[in-house]
């Protein structure tokens, strides 16, 4: 049997949380590297240096693993993670920013696949909001949405519906909300695919096959015509920039690309076409 450590933790810097108590939901950090997917927010006195303890605001022991990042979604810090020798119990936690206080949890047992790499976790996919619900998706291919007082609003086991979609060093693809729809992708060797989901009942608003490969890069919210939202999903393919609400594509970045989130950003101009030259749909 396969022991995991027992505990991991949560960590804010005391310079940073004033900001992140007194934040509005516009404000929020709602997904994995902010909303723009670039790691950036506009915040004031940031502390120079990091030294692990005078920087240390409050720091809470979780009961399992979670390599996903937390979101803020006005004062609430959401936080994923994983526990038990199999780490099929999935938790989600709500924290005060303010002081680190547990507002509440919520447990759920994995429907499908636990099976990851040693370095990573079965919450290893950072949770995602849209300002009114939580979205929290597991390496098991568990998805679960949660209103902001812990409610459970749906929850869907992707397993069940497309069995073949994993790979055996574990998910990490974290979703995003783009155009009010969230956005997940599911790629691996075998069942790989990219959907639309209905934020209020959960269910498939589209869903399009993807390339058959392993691939743990994350979606990013693009600007399409007129400011409207597309999902930029990457693959060793290349880049495809869907409309959130149908899936169409808008276009295609054809040449390879990394299955491993880096820490770029790709800008287009405000022009007809983006900068790298990609193939636009018909």
């Amino acid at each position: 049997m396969k022991l995991l450590p027992r505990h991991s933790f949560a960590a804010l810097a005391i310079a940073v949380t004033p900001a992140l108590s007194a934040a509005a939901p516009t404000d929020s950090w709602l997904q994995f590297r902010g909303g723009s997917g670039t790691g950036y927010a506009e915040v004031g006195d940031l502390p120079q240096k990091f030294d692990g303890e005078k920087s240390i605001a409050w720091k809470i022991d979780l009961p399992g693993e979670g390599l996903g990042s937390p979101v803020v979604v006005g004062d609430k810090v959401i936080v994923t993670c994983s526990s038990g020798p199999d780490q099929q119990r999935l938790h989600v936690f709500c924290f005060s920013a303010q002081d680190g206080s547990e507002i509440w949890e919520r447990q759920f047992f994995a429907s499908g696949r636990t099976m990851c790499h040693d370095k990573t976790s079965v919450a290893a996919p950072s949770p995602c909001s849209d300002g009114e619900r939580i979205f929290a998706l597991y390496s098991s291919n568990d998805l679960v949405c949660l209103d902001l007082d812990g409610n459970l609003l749906w929850l869907r086991g992707l397993t069940y519906d497309y069995p073949n979609a994993s790979n055996s060093l574990g998910m990490a693809s974290s979703p995003i909300v783009a155009g009010g729809v969230l956005i997940a992708q599911i790629e691996n060797d075998s069942e790989s695919f990219a959907a639309g989901i209905d934020v209020q009942t959960g269910k498939n608003l589209w869903k399009r096959s993807r390339p058959k490969a392993a691939n743990w890069t994350s979606p990013v919210v693009g600007s399409g015509p007129g400011g409207s939202d597309l999902a930029l999903l990457q693959s060793k393919d290349g880049v495809d920039a869907v409309d959130p609400k149908s899936g169409e594509t808008a276009w295609s970045f054809v040449k390879r690309a990394s299955t491993i989130r880096r820490a770029r950003r790709v800008t287009a101009r405000s022009s007809s076409r983006p900068t790298a030259s990609p193939r636009w749909s018909q």
